[in-house]
């Protein structure tokens, strides 16, 4: 017996890293060192910082990766598996350098997993980090063919007097959401039991959902963030805190970036909630506390920012077609929402 009898196939492997070689190279930054095959991948730091911290990020895409594989459509998880690292690492105001992944699978399926793989390019490119490398596990027996699971970590940057860390959020500061571009990659395992349990069909077209089937709404991939912030500080607009809005929704993230003693104080009227999550609340009779314990109910980021610069942040955001828009203020409290729930 040999490997490929018992379901790995080292030439696959090879053939594999060939072709998705220059969707990695099209994401090298300057300070990329070497190319794509060696046992680690290597990064020269960016010149001009006094004192740089380097600040991770690592998470995974979740059961949406689930309905990709029913749907058979590839290309857009990996966008999701780079922002969800790409966005954390940009609450401490730090830059993504570079971005490494890790994709098991039961059958190496070429096809297939270099449309993944292409779709962590792209988040790449979105974010202006590397894709420096990564890995690709074949373990038949432990995932069915046609069943992959991803991984990833991102290493960002940022000036030590530039790091956001919750000491620098002041009573009065005002908190600006930037929009979602949908679900993202958080809530999916309820969104399946709900489409599940209700007898749905992917393919079907809800009303609510304007036209598009489930899946297409369920697949769409989690914004990116990084650019468009990053910028917004450099123009001058003050930031004092931020976060990046995940599992467990507003109630658990908002108040991570607070410091000791402060809350934040929410009118739940300040936004329109879009029209995918009143759909999930009806279809699967979701009561209105686990919807927001849940999902982002339309908000994938927050900033808090002083009360002079709230202006100006809310015109630069839209003006890079990122809906932006008021939701509360920062007061005493103990590191909690005030007021989300009606």
């Amino acid at each position: 017996m040999d490997y490929r009898d018992a379901g790995v196939d080292v030439e696959a492997g090879r053939a594999f890293v060939d072709q998705i070689r220059n969707l990695v190279h099209s994401t090298f930054r300057k300070e990329v060192l070497g190319g794509l095959g060696g046992f680690g991948g290597c990064f020269q730091l960016p010149a001009g910082y006094q004192e740089p911290v380097l600040v991770s990020g690592t998470d995974g895409v979740g059961t949406k990766l689930k309905i990709a594989q029913i749907l058979n459509h590839h290309d857009t998880v990996g966008i999701d598996l780079v922002a969800m690292c790409v966005n954390d690492v940009l609450t401490s105001g730090a830059e993504p350098l570079f971005f490494l992944d890790y994709l098991a699978t039961g059958k190496l399926e070429k096809e297939q997993l270099t449309e993944v793989v292409a779709g962590i390019a792209s988040g790449c490119k979105q974010a202006g980090c590397a894709l420096l490398g990564g890995e690709t596990a074949e373990m038949p027996g432990f995932y069915q063919v046609g069943e992959y699971d991803l991984a990833g970590f991102s290493v960002g940057i940022v000036e030590k007097s530039q790091m956001l860390d919750g000491s620098q959020v002041q009573l009065g500061d005002v908190a600006i959401a930037l929009a979602s571009s949908g679900i993202h990659s958080n809530g999916l395992s309820l969104v399946r039991k709900i489409v599940s349990d209700r007898g749905f069909a992917w393919s079907e077209r809800p009303e609510l959902l304007g036209g598009e089937t489930i899946g297409e709404t369920f697949l769409k991939p989690t914004q990116i963030y990084v650019k468009p912030v990053l910028s917004a500080r450099q123009a001058g607009i003050e930031i004092h805190g931020m976060a990046h809005i995940t599992g467990g929704g507003l109630p658990e993230n908002l108040p991570r970036c607070l410091g000791t003693g402060q809350a934040i104080q929410v009118d739940p009227n300040s936004w329109a909630i879009p029209p995918v999550f009143q759909w999930l609340a009806e279809a699967g009779g979701v009561s209105a506390q686990a919807m927001y314990n849940t999902f982002n109910m339309g908000i994938g980021f927050v900033l808090l920012v002083p009360p002079q610069h709230v202006e100006q942040a809310i015109t630069y955001f839209q003006s890079q077609d990122i809906p932006a828009f008021v939701i509360g203020e920062v007061i005493t409290g103990s590191n909690s929402l005030v007021g989300l729930l009606k």
